[in-house]
């Protein structure tokens, strides 16, 4: 975990897979920022080998249980990219609605500032079009007038 731009939803905690098998689970981490979907980072204490623990809705359920419990009312998560998937890591994949509720723990969404800068232009370019259309009428009065 990278304490410098990660940020960590929730502490240690154990689940219990489809197996019935018990899972201790270090932290339910997320990146500081990101461009609308998050990706959510699951850390286990200890090595899950080659189980496809993100496949495992028993599991799934008893993660996003634990975000409701801290704060997020939202739909089920689907899992992340099979490449993120790793020894001691599962990923899953947040829907939209989580936004808000990642935004409220720190996360900041670089699409949507890049969204308002793009609309900043848009609001600029078209008070300049007003403007000069405004000159233009103006002159145009002048013109007629003499």
């Amino acid at each position: 975990m990278n304490s410098e731009t990660d940020i960590q939803l929730s502490g240690p905690f154990s689940v219990t897979d489809a197996a019935g098998r018990k899972h201790d689970i270090q932290a339910i981490r997320i990146f500081d920022e990101g461009y609308g979907i998050i990706d959510v980072y699951v850390d286990f204490a200890t090595a899950i080998g080659k189980e496809r623990l993100f496949e495992d809705q028993k599991l799934i359920a008893q993660v996003l249980a634990r975000l409701r419990q801290i704060g997020y009312a939202g739909p089920d998560f689907g899992h992340g990219d099979l490449g993120l998937q790793d020894d001691k890591l599962i990923v899953l994949e947040a829907p939209e609605e989580f936004n808000a509720f990642a935004a409220s723990k720190g996360w900041k969404d670089l699409a949507a500032e890049f969204a308002e800068d793009e609309q900043e232009d848009w609001h600029s370019e078209a008070s300049d079009s007003q403007a000069a259309s405004s000159s233009k009428l103006d002159a145009l009065k002048n013109k007629f007038k003499t």
